[in-house]
């Protein structure tokens, strides 16, 4: 059964495509799980279809989203129906708390950030985008509009940090030339992916763009793709083994 939405973002209709091509990286996994140190109790806060949860430890998901929830794999634990602005767990009920890329779409930002930091006994681990970072992609040239509107939805790193602990870490996370999470700068060298639409389907910032701005770009950087104007421009990224964007993870302990 598919329900109100929750946050900005309307899941129940659009986030269709995220299992499949919103894969865990496990470059990118990595970090997180090391962030989650010797925690065996894990709670994940907007889990969606399971990307990054570990499968070492005790893992409890939260979803408010049926559609993201029916896209959990078989080997994932099945989610609870909730909301990060209303964790239904006791305080410090879990080692730790992670959220990956999910805070910029919820209602109360400040509300679901302290949520996390009270039920946590240990990290609060929150990977997420830095907005002021994100004109360093190379989108910026093709939908300055998606950059405008994804500025404003990303909390600052600093709101984060201050939320989730007394002593936190911000991590700028590579992100690898052939990574299989499908956001929007894994694709930095890889633009013809972006020309795809079951690509940008899954990823949320082309829905608060648009169709006739979604069709410019895209056919801006299809011709220029044609041209040759942006292997002039960018095509020495192809052969960078990572980019530097504004992908971060920020650790917060107590």
């Amino acid at each position: 059964m598919i329900g109100t939405p929750v946050g900005d973002f309307d899941y129940e209709t659009k986030g269709q495509g995220y299992a499949a091509q919103r894969r865990p990286d496990p470059r990118i996994a990595a970090l997180i799980h090391a962030a989650l140190g010797d925690a065996r109790t894990v709670l994940n806060v907007g889990a969606g279809a399971g990307s990054y949860e570990p499968t070492d430890r005790y893992v409890v998901a939260l979803e408010p989203s049926a559609r993201m929830r029916g896209q959990r794999p078989v080997t994932a634990v099945p989610a609870l129906d909730a909301a990060a602005e209303s964790i239904p767990f006791d305080d410090d009920a879990f080692d730790a708390v992670m959220a990956t890329v999910t805070v910029h779409q919820w209602a109360d930002t400040a509300r679901g950030l302290a949520e996390l930091r009270r039920v946590a006994r240990g990290p609060v681990v929150v990977l997420t985008f830095d907005g002021a970072a994100l004109d360093r992609f190379w989108l910026a040239e093709y939908a300055p509009g998606l950059i405008a509107v994804e500025r404003r939805r990303y909390p600052a790193i600093s709101t984060i940090a201050e939320a989730i602990g007394t002593e936190v870490s911000v991590i700028e996370v590579p992100i690898p030339v052939d990574c299989v999470d499908g956001f929007t700068e894994a694709y930095y060298a890889r633009p013809e992916r972006l020309l795809d639409p079951a690509v940008r389907a899954a990823q949320s910032a082309w829905g608060f763009v648009d169709e006739a701005a979604t069709t410019r770009a895209v056919e801006r950087l299809r011709d220029d793709l044609d041209s040759g104007v942006w292997e002039a421009r960018h095509g020495h990224l192809r052969t960078q083994p990572t980019f530097n964007g504004s992908l971060r993870l920020i650790v917060g302990q107590p």
